[in-house]
C-alpha cells in the first residue's frame, strides 16, 4: 500500500485526534502553503470539503520592535501545527525607522508570541521546526550558554506536545526534554529522487558511484546513503588547528581523505548543512585530486552565507557538478536560479506527518523510507 493510499484512508476516517490548523510564522509561509495544498487534496480525496487548514495569523511589531502575536481566527480544541523557519533572514521588519532583517532570534520569538495568542485553547500543539533554533551549538565546551536546549525547554513548559525537526546537527539536544514528542527525520527518499531525476546518465552500481561523508561528525547519514545504494563508503577528517580560533571556530588545516579509489567514480557527499561553503569545495578540490568523475553535493540547509561566486566558479570550472539542498529553510532567489543547484521538495513528506499525528497513527513507516526507496532505485 503506498503512502499516498495511506494519506486518502487516513483523512476519510473519523478517528482523527481533533480538527487540523497550521499557524505559520511570517518566515515559513511558502513551505506551509505547500503542505496545505496537499492537505487540502487528501481531505477532499477522503470526503471532507475544506479549503484551507491554515489558520489566519500575523505577528505585527510597533516602532520601537516590540511584537505581539495574533490568531485571527478560533482555535479552540483544534490540533495546532506550528511552522516555523528561524533560518529565514529575507524577513523584515521596522525598528526606528530602520529596515532590520528577522534573525533566528526574532523568528523564535514570534513562534512563542503565536504560542501564547493561542492561549490554551487549542487541543494539542506541534511545532513543526526544520531548522532547529540554536542547534549549531550543541555542546558545552567553556562557559558557553546551550540555546537549543533552553529552547526546547521552554516550549515543553509552554504545552508543546511534539517537535518535530529535520537533521538536526546533533539530535542529542532532545535529551534536554526527554518527556516531549521529537522527531528527527531524514529527507533521504526525497534527496535520492532529486538526484535521479535531475542528473542524467547515473549509474548507481558498486563500480561507478560512491559516498563520501565529509567528515566523520556526517558519517551516519552518508553511511545510510552507502548501505541502501549497496556501494563504497568514504570519509574525509577535518585536521584543525586547535592553537587559534577564528570567525568563532579552529580553522581547518587540511582535509585528509581515508576509503577506497574515487577513481572514474561518481561521487555523492551529503552534509546537514552548507553554511559558507568552503569545507564542501575543499572537498570537492580534493577529490578531483583524486580523479573522481562527477561531484554531486547536498546538504539539507544550503544557506550559503558567503555567497555563490565560489561555487559558480567550481561550477565553471568542472569541479563541482550539482548541489541539491532542501525547501526547508530560504533560498535565495540567486541561489534557485543558479543552473548547479537543485531543491528537494520536502512538503509532501511533512503533509504526511502532520495527517499521521492528527490521527495518531504510527509515523514508522514515514520516517524509514528503506522500502520506497528500494522501490525507487528498482523502477528506474
Amino acid at each position: 500500500m503506498t503512502q499516498q493510499i495511506e494519506a486518502q484512508d487516513i483523512f476519510s476516517s473519523e478517528d482523527r485526534v481533533a480538527p487540523l490548523g497550521i499557524i505559520a510564522t511570517e518566515g515559513a509561509r511558502e513551505l506551509a502553503d505547500k503542505i496545505n495544498a496537499h492537505l487540502v487534496k487528501w481531505a477532499k480525496d477522503g470526503g471532507i470539503d475544506r479549503d484551507t487548514f491554515i489558520v489566519d495569523s500575523e505577528c505585527p511589531r510597533f516602532s520601537s520592535g516590540d511584537g505581539k502575536g495574533l490568531i485571527k481566527s478560533t482555535i479552540r480544541g483544534d490540533d495546532l501545527f506550528f511552522l516555523v523557519d528561524v533560518g529565514n533572514y529575507s524577513c523584515t521588519y521596522k525598528l526606528f525607522g530602520m529596515q532590520n532583517c528577522m534573525s533566528p532570534d526574532d523568528h523564535f520569538q514570534d513562534l512563542k508570541r503565536l504560542i501564547q495568542a493561542a492561549s490554551g485553547k487549542a487541543h494539542r500543539i506541534s511545532v513543526i521546526m526544520p531548522l532547529l533554533y540554536g542547534s549549531r551549538q550543541h555542546r558545552r565546551n567553556y562557559r558557553e550558554s546551550l540555546d537549543c536546549a533552553v529552547a526546547l525547554q521552554e516550549l515543553q513548559n509552554m504545552g508543546v506536545s511534539n517537535i518535530i525537526t529535520f537533521d538536526a546537527h546533533d539530535p542529542r539536544v532532545q535529551n534536554a526534554t526527554p518527556l516531549m514528542g521529537f522527531d528527527n527525520v531524514m529527507p533521504s527518499y526525497q534527496v535520492l529522487k532529486a538526484l535521479l531525476r535531475s542528473i542524467d546518465h547515473l549509474d548507481l552500481s558498486r563500480d561507478h558511484f560512491m559516498v563520501v561523508s565529509p567528515d566523520e561528525g556526517a558519517m551516519s547519514r552518508n553511511m545510510y546513503y552507502a548501505s541502501v545504494l549497496g556501494v563504497d563508503l568514504g570519509m574525509f577528517y577535518k585536521r584543525r588547528d586547535y592553537s587559534r580560533v577564528v570567525n568563532g571556530r579552529n580553522p581547518i588545516v587540511a582535509h585528509e581523505y581515508l576509503g577506497a579509489s574515487v577513481e572514474g567514480k561518481d561521487v555523492f557527499i551529503a552534509d546537514d548543512i552548507i553554511s559558507s561553503g568552503e569545507s564542501m569545495l575543499d572537498i570537492a578540490y580534493e577529490l578531483k585530486k583524486h580523479k573522481a568523475k562527477r561531484i554531486l553535493a547536498y546538504a539539507t540547509y544550503a544557506i550559503y552565507t558567503n555567497g555563490l561566486e565560489a561555487f559558480d566558479k567550481a561550477y565553471e570550472q568542472g569541479i563541482i557538478d550539482g548541489v541539491f539542498g532542501t525547501n526547508l529553510t530560504y533560498r535565495t532567489p540567486d541561489l534557485r536560479q543558479r543552473e548547479w543547484f537543485h531543491e528537494v521538495d520536502v512538503s509532501k513528506y511533512i503533509a504526511y506527518f502532520i495527517a499521521a499525528i492528527n490521527h495518531d497513527v504510527s509515523v514508522s513507516t514515514i520516517i524509514d523510507p528503506h522500502e520506497k526507496i528500494k522501490a525507487l532505485l528498482a523502477n528506474r
